[in-house]
């Protein structure tokens, strides 16, 4: 049975439209549903709507639904359109009427708003883990081969010395930005929506810090008109910062992809992290990086998605908003698995030192002669031309 359902039958057509494809992504939420219910349930208890005897069922239910869904047993059939009904479906089919009452001071609004600020607080902590690897990968490379030279680029043309320590670990010191940037975000998710119901709250007297606390939320989203419309607003923001990882290793991808290449020869990646032709059987393809490249439009894609969608929506819920789910739980799996191959990467690239050397080439120490000449008072201007002059 549908949480709204009230006897009228809905056109099939119309049914298959509006759930999309929701019943197979909260198979993700199923977890965070669940443990939101069980806080709630305690509320619930604390403020007489439950007994004792109610909580404590209902909580080994939804402990039986955590297991499941870790073991990829739990089902969300077509029908339930959503994790929300398929867990109180759940409880009924196993509590009788107790199941019915977990409900009671929600709406699928808020449901559906607190497990996703679960979701997003397991998936920022777990990508700021990944970029502390990613970081300790680039640093332990530096480590090995940072006193290597290299030519400096701007404009594509050899500019000034370079060195690895220097090229690596520009991306160490905008990954600690990017985490700053992530740890910002997840502060400002970190407040409780539970118990906003629909975005109006319930007619009821009901104990939001008591849930927040019960969750982990360091506070209460009080407003529940913001509470709904910070659904987009929210994710907007943290889609921004898994761009702006994304950026670094699609520069990272970009660089190794052309200094790996014969021409140059700086880096190598060893033959296992490279694929082949059908037809060509000398070809080394770096794939894994141009895939790399390619996924930070991906992300970006993602982020652009759900900025357009959640534009020009009255104040409160939108059936719009259904669609956001998708691009953010994509964009967090694609940057999971990207920071994870990034780390990789970093643990087997190899430094051709004879093909470094033979680039550092004479041209790319013209700047320091103007110096050398500056530091014997010729003025700066006079030096650069007698030295332009020479190239």
């Amino acid at each position: 049975m549908k949480l709204w359902e009230k006897g009228q039958k809905i056109n099939e057509q119309v049914f298959d439209f509006t759930v999309g494809d929701d019943f197979i992504l909260d198979l993700h939420l199923v977890k965070y549903d669940c443990i939101a219910s069980i806080a709630h349930a305690r509320m619930l208890n604390k403020i007489n709507i439950l007994t004792n005897e109610d909580v404590n069922k209902l909580i080994d239910g939804l402990n039986e639904i955590i297991e499941l869904n870790e073991k990829g047993s739990f089902e969300i059939k077509k029908e339930q359109e959503d994790c929300h009904t398929a867990i109180e479906n759940y409880l009924t089919d196993k509590l009788g009427e107790l199941g019915k009452k977990i409900h009671t001071a929600r709406s699928r609004n808020d449901q559906v708003l607190t497990a996703l600020r679960l979701f997003y607080r397991d998936q920022g902590k777990e990508i700021i883990s990944l970029m502390d690897n990613l970081t300790d990968s680039i640093s332990a490379f530096v480590k090995k081969t940072g006193d290597v030279k290299i030519p400096g680029y701007t404009h594509m043309q050899k500019a000034m010395p370079s060195s690895i320590k220097l090229w690596g670990n520009a991306f160490v010191d905008s990954m600690e930005d990017n985490k700053s940037l992530l740890v910002a975000v997840l502060d400002i998710l970190d407040q409780s929506p539970l118990g906003t119901a629909a975005g109006y709250g319930v007619p009821l007297e009901i104990d939001r810090e008591f849930t927040a606390r019960e969750l982990g939320f360091s506070r209460v989203q009080e407003n529940p008109i913001y509470a709904q419309n910070s659904r987009g607003k929210f994710e907007s923001s943290l889609l921004h910062i898994l761009n702006q990882i994304m950026f670094d290793l699609n520069k990272i991808a970009t660089d190794l992809i052309l200094f790996s290449m014969p021409e140059f020869g700086f880096f190598q990646l060893p033959v296992e992290f490279c694929t082949g032709s059908s037809i060509m059987p000398q070809k080394k393809n770096p794939d894994v990086l141009e895939l790399l490249r390619a996924k930070y439009h991906v992300v970006s894609a993602c982020e652009f998605q759900l900025k357009n969608l959640m534009s020009n929506l009255i104040s409160g819920y939108n059936r719009d908003m259904q669609l956001s789910k998708e691009p953010v739980i994509k964009a967090c799996a694609i940057t999971r698995e990207s920071l994870e191959i990034g780390a990789a990467l970093f643990d087997h690239l190899f430094v051709n030192r004879e093909k470094c050397e033979a680039a550092m080439t004479e041209e790319l120490y013209a700047t320091e002669k103007v110096y050398a000449l500056v530091k014997q008072g010729i003025p700066f201007r006079d030096a650069y031309q007698q030295i332009a002059s020479k190239m």
